[in-house]
Order: C-alpha cells, then structure tokens, then sequence
C-alpha cells in the first residue's frame, strides 16, 4: 500500500490500546470528584476529533458534555466551566500552543484536566494533570476516546457492555489494516478521477460529522490547499446543494449510528444530480471481531483509515507532499 508502515500503524494503534488501564483509573478518580461537567477541548483536527465524543455522551447520558475550540472558550468563558469540570484534551505533537493555552486556562478555572499525547514530555504533557501517553505521532485519538467516554458512561450506569466493548477492541489493529488494504483500490481510483479537481465538497452527519470537517479543513485544505466546502447533512437542504453540479467532487460519509436516514436522504439526492459522488460507507468494511452493537461507535476509526489511503494518493498524483504548508507554523500569526 502506498505510503503504508504496517509494523508502525500497527504498534501506534496498539499503544493506543494499552491506555486501558490507566483510562480506566482516571475514570475512577473522576468519579471520586464532584464531577457537574465534561469539556472536550480542542483546536484544529483536536477539536474536531472530539466531535464524536460530545455526540455520543450527549445522545446517552445526563453529563452535561460540549466540545469546545480552545481559543472560543477563553474568549467568551462558560460560567459552568469550573472546579467541577473535567476538560479533556489531544496532541499529537505535544507542542499545540493553541492547546496548551488551553489547559492553563482550564487548570485557573478549576477545572481537572486529562490528555491524550505522543510524547510524554511535551509542554503539553507537562502542563495537565494527567497525561497518557501513546507511541509517537499516534492517531487518530478515537481508541482512548472510545474507552474513556463508555468507561465513564458505564461507571454512570449509563452504557452496558464496556468490559465486552475494550476485549473486542484488542482486535481492531489488525481489522484495521485489512480496511486500509480494501480502500486501497477505492482511494487511487479516486485520485486519478479528481487530480485536476480543485473543489470538494463533503458531507457527513453525527458521530462523522467530526471527520468530514477535519478531513475537508485539515487534510484537503492544510495539506493539499484545496478549496472545500464541508456541511452536516441535516444542513445539506437548507442552501448547499445549490452548489452542486454534475462534475462536483461529491464526497458523502456515512457512518451506523441513528442519524445514517440523514445521509441516505443525501445519497439519494445526489444518485439524481451528481455524476461524481464518492460514498464512503463504514458499512462497506469488516471488523472481524467486533460486534454488530458496537460497529457505529468505530464508524470515525474505520473512515479515517480508508481517508488516509485518499491522502495519500491525492498527494501522488497531485505532486503535492502532504507535510508541505504555506503558512501554519511557518510564519507569525
């Protein structure tokens, strides 16, 4: 596969994994806490990543539960956000200012702060309460977040089947894999298709909605500096189907959880009006090993690894590496 380290995903993913114990600790020592709210907190690809999250804990418990972009939420604070709160964070670098300001003004409000990091001694990592920390430059994040979020919903009575949910978990690695070798076909035929394509448009709904906008802001945009358009697919009628034309790059994902009927009414729409649509459906891949209960909550694991094999061959065939940037982290801003 292009531009795949099997050994390194493999041991990345599997370091994510072993962040069960210590996640499972930090939920109890929640849980010792007068815990009133969650704060999934966030800039860039951070910030969107916690998206599925809040939209999970929203859909099934009482926490009061928001993700938030860092800068907003020091700007216009939040007079929940407090000692009560836990806040939780992700870097891949470590070295996020825009996070790690974050958390010095979480730790000032109060507030008990918790981060996912490759490296464990990055200013981000030394700047929370408790950091847990992957192999390097580890992501997607979703595995710690899958076990922190139904840990603490278990803890609350509130999910049942999370001891079930980390055993089946241990075999995603390798399915993962297997997603990566089956998109692999998928994602060159797209790039041939749209290597002159200057335009996307994306389109996702619940817990992918976080990825359709990473994926259009931080991959199509940062890294191959493509003009995008990104909409939730309940918005998808209320003005931005206008835009769509028989050759637009139409890219619709679609996940299993209870707002899939959202998306099919999109695919629908777009059978009639697009000649380029590019449906990239969770359902399509296999986990062997994991249950039929489960699957949605994996839908932004499974589609970011088919979306890494589109990044990759758009960076082929467009000649554009996807490390080059104009401007982030280049020059003051």
């Amino acid at each position: 596969m292009l531009g795949f380290k099997e050994e390194e995903f493999l041991t990345q993913t599997r370091s994510a994994l072993a962040l069960q114990g210590q996640i499972e600790s930090v939920v109890d020592s929640i849980q010792e806490r007068e815990l009133t709210n969650l704060f999934l907190i966030g800039a860039g690809g951070t910030y969107a990543a916690m998206l599925p999250y809040e939209h999970f804990i929203r859909s099934r418990s009482t926490l009061p539960v928001r993700a938030s972009i860092g800068k907003e939420l020091m700007l216009t604070d939040d007079p929940t956000f407090g000692p009560g709160s836990v806040a939780v964070f992700a870097s891949v670098s470590g070295t996020t200012e825009d996070v790690i300001e974050a958390i010095e003004f979480a730790k000032a409000k109060g507030a008990y702060t918790v981060g996912f990091t490759g490296f464990g001694d990055s200013p981000f990592a030394k700047a929370l309460d408790v950091a847990l920390v992957t192999e390097p430059k580890t992501w997607p994040f979703d595995i710690p977040m899958i076990l922190l979020s139904t840990r603490l919903l278990a803890a609350r009575g509130e999910f049942e089947g999370y001891e079930e949910l980390a055993a089946e978990l241990k075999t995603v690695p390798e399915s993962l894999v297997g997603v990566a070798r089956q998109a692999e076909s998928v994602a060159e035929a797209f790039a041939e298709k749209n290597k002159d394509a200057d335009y996307h448009f994306l389109v996702g709904t619940g817990n992918l909605w976080g990825l359709t906008y990473l994926y259009s802001m931080c991959i199509l945009e940062e890294m191959q500096w493509l003009r995008t358009t990104r909409v939730h697919g309940a918005e998808f009628f209320h003005g931005s189907l206008e835009l769509i034309e028989e050759d637009t790059s139409l890219m619709l994902l679609l996940g299993e959880d209870e707002t899939r009927p959202l998306m099919d009414r999109v695919a629908k729409f777009a059978e009639n009006y697009n000649k380029n649509t590019t449906l990239l459906d969770s359902k399509d891949y296999e986990l062997p090993g994991v249950s039929p209960r489960f699957r949605a909550l994996l839908a932004p694991l499974i589609l970011d690894t088919v979306l890494d094999r589109f990044s990759k061959h758009l960076e082929r065939v467009r000649n554009h590496s996807l490390d080059l940037r104009r401007y982030y982290r280049v020059v003051e801003y």
